[in-house]
């Protein structure tokens, strides 16, 4: 698909359901508390079964390292959201306590979050409006293959993603959308952006040598592989966001998918099932997601409940596209009515 860039980015006069200051000054608080039980609750889930499948490497049968290797595989690849989270800066009430679970959580995904950051707020300005997104490009590929690719192991994107990192530590900056993000004159922004691929690959070296020294090979394939296998139930929580729905729209409801879940999967995916809610407003965080739909849900679309229907929903939306492929699916929306902007 190509695009042709604008002289300047358009403006998106986008539709927000009103909300109450007194409501909204709620939902804004942050905790201290609440994100560290959600981020040490995570890293420390990570801990447990990286724990147990290094115990099953050593003293049990392979089948059984197996199956622990996938449960660690499952936890570790939802950091992707705690990652996603922790950028937007709005998890804890203490700003400096974003900065350390954010460079941990990027080094163990693979992830630069200066190149994110950069890319992750054009994305929130004009999600789905190319070319000022291209973060996010409908159609999204929703395949049995792409799906096994994540489900089991993955080396397409260890591929990709090292070649990256090695790309960027060498002060490359390739690609039509890393170019807008990261010109030429923004030489500070490129300076931080080959440092930080610069300090992972040598942390990652780092860990590989001690593992080689120590005989541990297990510290390679539960730390510096683990983003690359058994991903399959974080594909079916994170493709959702926006697969099947609408680009060029100026309303959140029609572009963004929202869907509620089982608490697990909720927590290790950090609430992002509320991904219409946190579109709409963004500065909310994570922990309050859930509040905030149930306030709002009267101005939204139906709300599938579970993985099951909402994967029924975008299958269906799917099956569509392969015979008409321009089809988009257009979410029903609840006739307007009035809300509270301001007061209690």
């Amino acid at each position: 698909m190509s695009f042709e860039s604008p002289i300047t980015p358009q403006r998106v006069g986008w539709y927000r359901t009103p909300v109450s200051r007194a409501d909204m000054a709620r939902l804004l608080e942050r905790s201290d508390a609440q994100g560290l039980a959600q981020a040490l609750g995570h890293l420390g889930l990570g801990l447990a079964t990286g724990a147990a499948a290094w115990y099953a490497s050593l003293a049990l049968p392979w089948y059984v390292f197996l199956l622990a290797l996938c449960v660690h595989g499952t936890v570790f690849s939802f950091l992707g959201a705690a990652f996603h989270e922790l950028s937007h800066q709005t998890v804890f009430k203490t700003k400096a306590l974003h900065a350390p679970f954010l460079n941990l959580v990027s080094w163990l995904v693979w992830l630069n979050p200066v190149w994110y950051w950069a890319s992750h707020q054009e994305h929130h300005k004009y999600t789905l409006h190319p070319p000022d997104d291209l973060e996010v490009v409908l159609p999204y590929e929703v395949t049995w293959a792409s799906f096994l690719r994540s489900a089991f192991v993955n080396p397409w994107d260890l591929v990709y993603r090292w070649r990256g990192y090695l790309r960027t530590a060498f002060g490359r900056v390739n690609g039509r959308w890393d170019q807008h993000l990261f010109p030429p004159e923004a030489s500070e922004q490129r300076r931080r952006l080959r440092t930080w691929a610069r300090l992972a690959l040598l942390g990652h070296l780092a860990l590989v040598i001690v593992a080689i020294l120590t005989g541990w090979w297990q510290l390679i394939v539960l730390v510096t592989l683990a983003p690359y296998y058994a991903g399959g139930l974080r594909y079916l929580a994170e493709v959702p966001q926006h697969a099947g729905l609408q680009d060029n729209v100026p309303d959140f409801r029609l572009c963004t998918r929202t869907y509620t879940v089982n608490p697990v999967v909720e927590f290790l995916y950090w609430h992002m099932n509320y991904h219409l809610d946190h579109h709409m407003f963004a500065a909310v965080p994570c922990y309050h997601l859930g509040k905030l739909h149930r306030l709002i849900a009267p101005d939204l679309p139906p709300t599938p409940h579970g993985l099951i229907a909402t994967w029924r929903e975008i299958l269906a939306i799917v099956a569509r596209q392969r015979v008409d492929p321009g089809y988009q699916y257009a979410a029903p929306l609840p006739a307007p009515r009035a809300l509270p902007a301001n007061g209690g």
